[in-house]
């Protein structure tokens, strides 16, 4: 059996994606069947080339080889990449030197590093690694960062049910990066809206993970342009792809939390344009 499985999504117009029904919403955008036992498995976006994908080693080491669309002779030959864990320990052998990934700790992994292998710490649970990859110009040092290390900042409030912790993990506050940017949310009980306002940037698309979503229960994200909204239901440990010119916000039907990642042209996290809730359609 493989043990890395992609596939390539292209990017869509906006005019196109007003004429997209369900199914095509969700094979352009939505990204399921992370987390496969002993595989990887990942997409490679055109927007920005940026990669999500996850690894799931139970009983097996994994090895992050290059995939066919990268033409490189290592996967991060031309890329870097971020990982955090949402599943049992893990342990990431970066060229030689293994780190220890506990849950919702994450390491970046610059340029130039030829060897990158996943495995679980205790095998009965597996380890989850969920994955982005950008590409990159520059090589910058291999870096663990826990949730301790993380940039908070408080937003929302209860009375708007948006009550949130952004996490800011591999930031160019915390280390340098080329345009990779990564993070986890996390929300006070009784909130269930992120990033609300909804907002654009033009300049970087995103990626949204969702995760810690009770059995049963789903998510609703919304996306399109801010007069032309759209929308996909998203069940635990699925992720959807954001495009420059769309909007991402989301509500779930319970408790959850997210990981965003974002690659383009800056690395300004404040850069946005916010579009309020009453100018939505």
């Amino acid at each position: 059996m493989k043990e890395i499985n992609f596939q390539v999504r292209y990017a869509s117009h906006p005019s196109d994606v007003k004429t997209y029904d369900t199914d095509q919403l969700r094979s352009h955008f939505l990204v399921s069947n992370i987390f496969e036992t002993n595989q990887i498995n990942m997409v490679y976006s055109e927007y920005d080339r940026f990669i999500v994908g996850g690894a799931f080693p139970v009983d097996e080491k994994l090895s992050l080889e290059p995939i066919d669309p990268l033409k490189s002779s290592y996967f991060l030959e031309r890329r870097e990449l971020g990982i955090v864990n949402v599943g049992g320990t893990a342990v990431v052998t970066v060229d030689n030197t293994d780190y220890e990934l506990k849950y919702k700790e994450a390491l970046y992994v610059g340029k130039g590093v030829k060897s990158v292998l996943f495995a679980s710490k205790d095998k009965k649970s597996g380890s989850k690694l969920y994955l982005n990859s950008s590409t990159a110009h520059t090589a910058y040092p291999t870096k663990k960062v826990s949730l301790s290390d993380a940039i908070k900042v408080e937003l929302g409030s209860l009375e708007q049910s948006n009550a949130r912790v952004i996490n800011k993990l591999i930031v160019n506050d915390i280390l340098p990066t080329c345009q990779l940017q990564m993070g986890l949310t996390e929300f006070l009980p009784g909130s269930v809206w992120n990033t609300m306002p909804a907002h654009t940037h033009g300049r970087r698309m995103e990626t949204y993970f969702y995760f810690e979503l009770e059995k049963g229960q789903s998510i609703c994200h919304f996306m399109g342009q801010p007069q032309e909204t759209r929308h996909i239901f998203l069940k635990n440990n699925e992720a959807v792809i954001s495009p420059t010119w769309s909007i991402h916000a989301g509500v779930g039907t319970s408790k959850y939390a997210f990981i965003w990642g974002m690659a383009g042209e800056n690395l300004d996290y404040g850069d946005m344009d916010i579009v309020q809730p009453d100018e939505l359609r």
